[in-house]
């Protein structure tokens, strides 16, 4: 392996990368996660400005992990938010969709440097904060620990977010099988 095959690199998230994105997705969240026409409307809603919020880290050929964040004004609260609590302006908050790192790539820092350019990103199209809801079922609840780590606030505890009855009826969640009741921590990060 050369050198430069060995390196990190951090860019922008484009179209080239959905397929690798996708699969990532399965693997780590489970079984229809996310399809093509779903990732190109969130990364699309990432742009403002001329700015991407949607990052991706390769090493070679291969895709450690990917940011998805929807810039500020490109998105709508729903049940499972509480921008009542932010004490920010809805249209000033961006949503942080999904931070997913491969196995092999956790522990080493990579989600809070993800996180970053992200938020460099939304704070450069006029975001004030994001919104992101975090996992607490994940291994070691690192979801919630890196995001609190970055500066984010828990703002409310929200059971079955991903139930399929209400979310993704093709969604199979890799802790619960078809029918998920994991909790989705809504947290907010202020820039």
């Amino acid at each position: 392996m050369s050198k430069q095959e060995s390196q990190l690199i951090i860019r922008e998230m484009a179209p080239r990368d959905f397929d690798a994105v996708l699969q990532l997705g399965e693997q780590v969240h489970g079984g229809g996660y996310m399809d093509t026409p779903h990732l190109e409307q969130l990364w699309q809603a990432g742009i403002s400005g001329g700015i991407n919020a949607s990052f991706v880290a390769f090493r070679g050929d291969d895709l450690l992990g990917f940011r998805l964040t929807v810039a500020a004004g490109n998105w709508q609260p729903d049940e499972w938010c509480s921008p009542e609590l932010w004490g920010l302006a809805v249209d000033r908050v961006c949503y942080f969709k999904s931070n997913t790192l491969s196995e092999s790539a956790r522990g080493q820092g990579l989600g809070g440097r993800l996180l970053q350019k992200s938020a460099d990103a939304v704070k450069g199209q006029g975001a004030l904060g994001g919104v992101a809801h975090l996992w607490q079922q994940s291994p070691h609840n690192a979801a919630v620990r890196y995001f609190t780590k970055a500066g984010g606030r828990l703002i409310k505890a929200h059971p079955d977010r991903w139930n399929q009855a209400h979310d993704n009826p093709d969604y199979i969640c890799t802790l619960c099988g078809d029918d998920c009741h994991c909790v989705a921590c809504e947290m907010l990060l202020e820039f």
